[in-house]
């Protein structure tokens, strides 16, 4: 039995062969893409990249929440000065109350686009007051502090997706005198 070869011009994916399959590879490569799937009929062909199954975190100016267990920075000097300067911050960051969405949806910063941020760190709130909105299902919701203090960090983006329980902002309290 003889097979076809695929004619370069229109190559058909109804019954791909491996050279298609490796035009596909090539085309992934080219425009960056870890997975790519078609379907047609009773064909279908999914193809993943190694790396599309590893969760990858966007690049961000602000770092995420770091997380430390008492006791786990007992040798210091064996840490990279690098790293002892993020667990300084880490242990800042517990003093820190966390505002988290209460909501899954759409975080934005600022009431339009193009109008100012709603606050930015630094900031200073009092309790009630609105830090940014959180759209889910064309709802605009307004997250308001529960606490009076300072924003020292915003965890999130504008215009990024939030989930349930995530946290939006760092506020340091301010101490009652």
């Amino acid at each position: 039995m003889k097979r076809k070869k695929p004619s370069k011009s229109s190559p058909s994916f109804g019954n791909p062969e491996i050279q298609q399959i490796e035009q596909l590879f090539q085309f992934m490569t080219e425009h960056n893409l870890e997975e790519f799937e078609y379907s047609r009929g009773d064909l279908s062909i999914r193809l993943r990249k190694p790396s599309a199954g590893l969760p990858v975190a966007p690049v961000r100016a602000v770092a995420a929440p770091e997380i430390i267990v008492p006791g786990s920075l007992e040798a210091s000097q064996e840490l990279p000065e690098g790293a002892v300067a993020s667990a300084a911050e880490a242990r800042s960051s517990e003093e820190l109350h966390l505002v988290k969405s209460p909501i899954v949806g759409t975080y934005y910063e600022s009431p339009s686009p193009g109008t100012e941020a709603f606050v930015k760190v630094g900031t200073y709130v009092e309790a009630g007051k609105v830090l940014c909105i959180v759209e889910a299902m064309k709802l605009m919701n307004e997250i308001e502090s529960d606490v009076s203090g300072e924003i020292m960090r915003i965890f999130v983006e504008n215009g990024q997706p939030v989930e349930y329980g995530q946290p939006l902002f760092g506020i340091r309290p301010s101490r009652k005198k």
